[in-house]
């Protein structure tokens, strides 16, 4: 018996192996976990071979002998498809452009593969996406530069579409918050939230302060604290396992919650910003900040 091959169930399928379980590969291209497993079910029976075993314990999952196989000829088919949908859309209206940016420390790996969903589920938009510090994208966005963008900012401040509690904690070791010593703190460039609640919390606990270690990146400020180089404030999903944390018994009181919020400076969103917004929303709901 011979079929013509379902792309959407080979992009489901290719999704799940390559990110190893059913919950990643529903956020990767977009749908919910229990159509993933209908489609990958599907095409099981459609190929009458059970392609996929997964460890209901652990929630892994690995390809079977005929899995392994079809995985091979999938990503040729997918790929095909694309180059195919590619030259004969070449004289079709060229696709939308959205601009977006997000912060710093936002743009790691959870991030990529949220806006790579989006590319695979809305193909004739285009997606820009820049990372920087906050107060840069809210020039980017004011300049017409970008469409949307993503900010850490104190809770209420300005208009947004959407926002999140993003709760704060202390990190560090407490050793270096005693003595006459200015108290090492590891920070982000000037501008950032973290680094001016840092600095007016320590200030405000009459001790003096100076900067030990300063950092573009987030994993920058995370290896400085791990290595004992300072004292700093950091989301609670940016915390380590080798981190420590600081209370009011170390000398750090509780910081109010930053805010995550979407913003844009469009009057009206057209379609595909539209799509973007409710993408964005969408997802991040699913995500825990606090």
């Amino acid at each position: 018996m011979t079929f013509g091959f379902d792309l959407d169930l080979l992009r489901a399928f290719t999704a799940v192996v390559e990110t190893g379980g059913f919950t990643r590969a529903a956020e990767r291209v977009h749908r919910t976990q229990s159509t993933i497993s209908q489609q990958i079910k599907k095409l099981e029976t459609n190929l009458g071979h059970v392609l996929l075993i997964r460890d209901r314990a652990t929630g892994s999952v690995r390809t079977t002998e005929e899995g392994e196989l079809l995985m091979s000829y999938a990503r040729r088919i997918l790929s095909v498809s694309a180059e195919a949908n590619e030259a004969l859309g070449r004289s079709m209206p060229s696709p939308k452009t959205v601009r977006l940016g997000v912060p710093e420390d936002f743009a790691g790996r959870r991030m990529i593969d949220l806006l790579s969903g989006f590319a695979r589920a809305s193909p004739r938009t285009r997606l820009d996406t820049i990372s920087g510090w906050s107060f840069e994208l809210r020039r980017l966005l004011q300049a017409g530069e970008i469409d949307l963008a993503l900010v850490k900012r104190e809770p209420g401040d300005g208009a947004c579409i959407a926002k999140w509690e993003e709760r704060l904690v202390w990190i560090g070791d407490p050793l270096l918050a005693v003595g006459n010593d200015p108290v090492p703190l590891a920070v982000f460039p000037s501008g950032c939230i973290y680094r001016e609640r840092v600095i007016r919390a320590v200030e405000r606990s009459g001790k003096a302060w100076r900067i030990a270690y300063s950092s573009q990146g987030l994993m920058g400020v995370q290896a400085a604290v791990a290595s004992g180089l300072g004292i700093s404030l950091l989301p609670n999903d940016a915390v380590l396992p080798e981190h420590r944390l600081l209370h009011e018994t170390d000398g750090f009181l509780p910081e109010p919650a930053s805010e995550l919020a979407l913003i844009t400076v469009a009057k009206k969103l057209d379609p595909a910003l539209q799509d973007l917004v409710d993408y964005l929303l969408a997802s991040l709901k699913a995500m825990k900040f606090t």
